[in-house]
């Protein structure tokens, strides 16, 4: 039977390019987004797209039905720890009920689809250095609302496996970077370097804290684990999805500056600055490669390059840190050439 997969969340940027892979893979594939907008959805085979709000209960049933998924690729949220400081209710209305309307809606199925739920690092919170990496087994103690709502998320998932036998795997994602990411220290470096480059800015690069170490994934890796869970993992568990190295972040500066071949001087500028930065994350991936057979295929410079020929291309108007750019909502369905593995 081919394989059918509803992504949810599928304009965001692992989403969009999770869809993609999928569907070079040749699956069918139903990507739902929540933002309207003027830009057109992108054509191409074995894609559709269905707008879809998950605090909607009736509209995920209804999408579910129509398609009869085989899988469930769970990547809606509202994902920015600082936003949920600010908003805590819509932050748990969309992560918490649009996740329990996704299951449920599930749950009422025939046969139901094997759900992969984008869950997060940030369920772990403080981790002692002595914990580093950090496994699944570590307590869960978040320390935003973000966090808490991902801990949420895992534990339905949990309980609709154990209680329905609906067929779940958790993906607690760390670091993930590559062409089309936004408001990460890589793509803030990258962005900067082509701004300098095409004239947007002086040749000054802003920047926070270079010191603590990082365990930046590529994106293409990333989406590759979500499938790999999908076929291999073990239902019901939960696993790290994260580099195996880590980088000083001034390190990764380094690196692209090299690789852009762009010079420029480096400042840092308080409001870049955050009240706290923890000295390394970085997550224990030997369960999700026993269990799967997943393992990173991308070194960190050639997800800098990927990261560089894409902000070349797209435009990028002169700012800072955290803007949102004149860019494609569908980053992953915008790179020529792609291969899968």
């Amino acid at each position: 039977m081919k394989k059918t997969a509803v992504v949810t969340g599928a304009e965001g940027f692992i989403g969009s390019h999770l869809i993609r892979f999928l569907q070079l893979k040749s699956w069918n594939v139903v990507g739902t987004y929540y933002l309207p907008g003027p830009e057109s959805l992108p054509e191409l085979p074995n894609l559709c797209f269905a707008r879809c709000d998950l605090r909607n209960g009736h509209r995920i049933a209804q999408i579910l039905a129509e398609h009869q998924p085989t899988h469930v690729f769970h990547m809606a949220a509202q994902s920015l720890p600082t936003l949920s400081w600010e908003d805590p209710v819509g932050t748990f209305e969309s992560n918490i009920m649009g996740s329990l309307h996704l299951f449920e809606a599930m749950r009422h199925m025939r046969r139901p689809p094997v759900v992969v739920s984008a869950c997060s690092s940030a369920e772990y919170g403080h981790v002692p250095a002595s914990a580093i990496p950090v496994s699944e087994e570590q307590p869960l103690r978040p320390l935003h609302p973000y966090g808490i709502s991902k801990v949420c998320l895992d534990l339905l998932a949990r309980q609709y496996f154990l209680d329905y036998k609906i067929p779940t795997v958790n993906l607690r994602l760390f670091n993930t970077t590559g062409p089309g990411k936004t408001n990460d220290a890589p793509s803030d470096f990258v962005r900067q370097l082509i701004r300098i480059k095409k004239g947007l800015q002086p040749p000054v690069i802003e920047v926070g804290n270079l010191q603590p170490h990082r365990a930046f994934l590529d994106v293409n890796d990333t989406v590759r684990g979500f499938y790999f869970a999908a076929l291999k993992g073990r239902r019901g568990e939960a696993y790290n999805l994260c580099a195996t190295k880590t980088h000083q972040i001034g390190e990764l500066l380094s690196s692209a500056m090299r690789l852009s071949g762009v010079k420029a001087e480096v400042r840092r500028v308080s409001r870049l600055l955050r009240p706290s930065d923890e000295k390394i994350i970085f997550g224990n991936t030997e369960k999700l490669r026993r269990d799967t057979g997943w393992k990173p295929m991308f070194s960190i410079d050639q997800t800098l390059a990927s990261m560089l020929e894409y902000w070349d291309r797209v435009p990028c108007s002169a700012g800072n840190r955290g803007e949102n750019n004149q860019k494609s909502r569908w980053p992953g369905l915008a790179l020529p050439g792609q291969k899968v593995h």
